[in-house]
């Protein structure tokens, strides 16, 4: 049976992908949505379960909503007030509160400005599938998958913030782009291909000194991720340390979607470098899994939460799941 659904999520996500390119998508309307979010258990066959691998769970949720907008969550950041923000695929930032006792929320849906190009093979190319943000949340950088593009904005998100395709991601395809983008403490930039490959194997990673929209920022170190065997880089953030967290999903016939979470240790970042690192967690049946695209971190004194999300494509037999893990403090 399982081998039998695999199939059929692999079937399902073809055709309606193939359809969805002869539909002409709807402009998003921003503004209040209402959602859902069930608690979850992070074992339904061990309910007691709180332990994965280095993580220990926190919560988590299974979010829903009657709108058609809400959904395609690629990436999080959260705010010093708590506040987390969702980035969708579609370029629309969902404001959400913090689950707590609530099982039904309004939340704020807003619309990335971007100047989109006039004639695209997909009906949506934006693509907004990662993003990063500083410390005191002034900024978020945005990456864009098909249009090979990073853009800064500041978080009123009213105005197209400067923009910039760099050179050394030119070569990473369309599909399989800017899926990861971290931005280190001191300013510097990591961006991961989701299938470009790397100098030394694995997917190409690139360091930039600064702000990768600016200009003036130097040519980027390139170096090699080297994900799970099967899997693709979809994010990262920075833990502190040091360390940087990176994001791996696979899909498979049999198993369906699986996760994998590996740590990077950064002193290991050279031109040409192959940046490997022990797992930390695995996301599969029995417990919570799906197609896990987003991470952030937030802290509470010395206390560290990482956040994931997974982006159910607007598909039926998808979730957007939210979960919330405390990190080891040795990590």
């Amino acid at each position: 049976m399982r081998w039998f659904l695999g199939l059929f999520f692999l079937l399902g996500v073809g055709a309606i992908a193939a359809s969805s390119l002869n539909t002409k998508p709807v402009t998003p309307t921003p503004g209040p949505v209402a959602i859902a979010m069930e608690p979850l258990v992070l074992n339904a066959d061990k309910p007691e379960q709180l332990e994965l691998g280095r993580l220990r769970y926190l919560g988590g949720w299974n979010l829903t909503s009657g709108r058609t907008l809400f959904g395609g969550l690629s990436a999080l950041a959260v705010r010093p007030d708590g506040e987390i923000w969702a980035l969708s695929d579609g370029g629309v930032v969902f404001q959400l509160p913090q689950p707590g006792g609530a099982s039904k929320v309004i939340i704020q849906a807003r619309l990335l400005p971007i100047n989109k190009p006039k004639k695209h093979w997909m009906p949506r190319p934006e693509d907004s599938e990662s993003m990063a943000a500083d410390e005191d949340f002034r900024h978020i950088w945005v990456g864009y998958e098909l249009l090979q593009l990073i853009c800064r904005y500041d978080t009123s998100l009213t105005v197209i913030g400067p923009c910039r395709r760099p050179h050394d991601m030119a070569g990473w395809p369309e599909t399989e782009s800017v899926e990861s983008l971290a931005r280190l403490p001191d300013g510097r930039f990591i961006a991961i291909s989701e299938g470009g490959s790397g100098p030394a194997g694995g997917r190409d990673m690139l360091v930039f000194a600064g702000d990768p929209v600016n200009i003036a920022t130097r040519r980027p170190l390139r170096m090699s991720y080297m994900p799970p065997v099967g899997y693709d880089p979809t994010d990262a953030v920075y833990i502190g340390n040091g360390k940087l967290i990176v994001l791996n999903r696979r899909a498979t016939l049999y198993d369906g979607f699986t996760a994998v979470l590996k740590l990077i240790d950064l002193r290991q970042m050279r031109e040409g470098a192959a940046l490997d690192g022990p797992e930390i967690a695995r996301f599969a049946p029995p417990v919570l899994a799906d197609n896990f695209e987003g991470l952030a971190l937030e802290r509470h004194g010395k206390q560290r939460i990482l956040w994931v999300v997974s982006d159910d494509n607007h598909l039926f037999f998808q979730r957007t799941l939210l979960l919330k893990f405390a990190l080891d403090e040795d990590l």
